[in-house]
């Protein structure tokens, strides 16, 4: 299907948050790595389903019932297609946080034992680690860290054949680094893993906006992202499970929708990617996420990212000559920048920011370790997305400076 080319302002002009009555006065958002604004199809999408034929999915006769199951699961056919992954292996979730969540409780809490191992990245988000430190003490497992390099903030790659061993069974890690924008080499680590045996975990929570994920290719055992950081809605995100582990994951939760027969003295349940479904789903969520996918499908991608990575080096340009200005882990033609200005705190940059109308995130980012790790107490990071302009940019670099010359 031929794309529609790409041109910033029309795509802006589709999110109505960021229009406002006067140009000069139009918010500056930068903050799309912690969740990105809404366009307009995505918004009527979830109009028009509350307005129309709205009802529970999977069980009523009537024809709300099955007008809104025909949606939902036209919703997970569409998930499917854009991982490439077979659709028995989609779950939807909350979002990344508790797709990791269920791995850790399902899976590994059924499969680890005493003294077995879980290899994280010392890069991660806290929901790719926190998860994986309650599992370990439920099973007795332990959790090892792999290290980065902190001079260039990219994972030290020949530390990871000395730390696999024969009591490696999973291994977690982001596909690309909400703090820098670093995109591991995820393929590489998957063939490393796998040859050991060692299931791999992704958090693809930063990557499906930025580049096309095709799971059967990459092979990952688990994939997970958030609705939220895709131009869909709060509250929905999807968990992909090869299918060949789910035999080894008991549900997570008990309801209604997951059995196959309950009685008092015991239930039996679906042997299905449904067992991990109770209760009445995210219906909504589910359709609006499908539409958003479609949404972003529609625009031309590449055209999209190069746009992205134009406003990347204007930024780095733009702040170069401002005194002690440091920048973390910086990868060309990412969305994200991470930077800090010594002798300024970063909340303090941050706050002064937002009074001259630009949005973008201090602090440590969900991310302690890896802050911690590259010799600092938080950051700022500016973080772009395809509704940005040129003029967001010199807006932003212009305000940096004033607030410098304040502070």
């Amino acid at each position: 299907m031929p794309k529609t080319p790409f041109h910033c302002e029309a795509i802006r002009l589709q999110f109505p948050s960021l229009n406002g009555a006067e140009k000069n006065k139009q918010p500056v958002y930068l903050d799309s790595a912690a969740t990105t604004q809404k366009p307009t199809a995505v918004i009527e999408c979830l109009h028009h389903y509350y307005s129309s034929a709205h009802a529970n999915v999977h069980r009523g006769t009537h024809d709300f019932s099955q007008s809104s199951t025909l949606r939902f699961d036209a919703a997970r056919q569409r998930i499917a297609q854009f991982l490439n992954a077979p659709e028995e292996g989609i779950i939807w979730t909350r979002g990344a946080t508790e797709g990791i969540n269920l791995i850790a409780q399902s899976y590994a809490l059924n499969t680890l034992k005493k003294g077995d191992e879980i290899l994280i990245s010392e890069m991660e988000h806290h929901a790719n680690l926190v998860p994986w430190q309650l599992v370990a003490k439920q099973t007795g497992a332990k959790i090892i860290k792999w290290p980065m390099i902190p001079k260039i903030a990219e994972l030290d790659m020949p530390a990871l054949d000395r730390l696999i061993n024969k009591n490696t069974k999973i291994l977690a890690v982001a596909h690309i680094s909400n703090v820098t924008g670093t995109r591991h080499p995820v393929e590489k680590i998957i063939e490393k893993a796998h040859q050991k045996g060692v299931v791999v975990v992704l958090d693809g929570a930063q990557a499906v906006l930025h580049e096309s994920v095709n799971l059967k290719k990459l092979n990952a055992d688990f994939y997970v992202f958030s609705g939220h950081k895709i131009f869909g809605p709060e509250g929905i995100g999807v968990l992909y499970v090869n299918p060949k582990h789910l035999p080894s994951m008991p549900p997570w939760q008990g309801g209604g929708k997951i059995i196959e027969k309950v009685r008092f003295s015991e239930t039996t349940f679906l042997s299905s990617a449904l067992k991990f479904e109770p209760g009445t789903p995210n219906i909504s969520g589910a359709i609006a996420l499908a539409c958003a996918i479609e949404w972003l499908e529609s625009i031309d991608r590449d055209g999209a990212e190069k746009h992205i990575a134009s406003l990347q080096a204007q930024f780095i340009q733009g702040i170069s000559d401002i005194d002690g200005i440091q920048i973390f882990g910086l990868q060309k033609g990412a969305s994200v920048v991470a930077f800090g200005i010594e002798g300024v705190h970063h909340s303090d940059l941050a706050t002064l920011l937002d009074k001259q109308g630009i949005a973008l995130r201090s602090g440590q980012h969900c991310a302690q370790p890896f802050i911690e790790g590259l010799g600092i107490s938080g950051c700022l990071r500016v973080s772009i997305a395809l509704y940005n302009t040129h003029d967001d940019i010199l807006r932003c670099i212009l305000a940096i400076k004033k607030a410098c010359e304040l502070l």
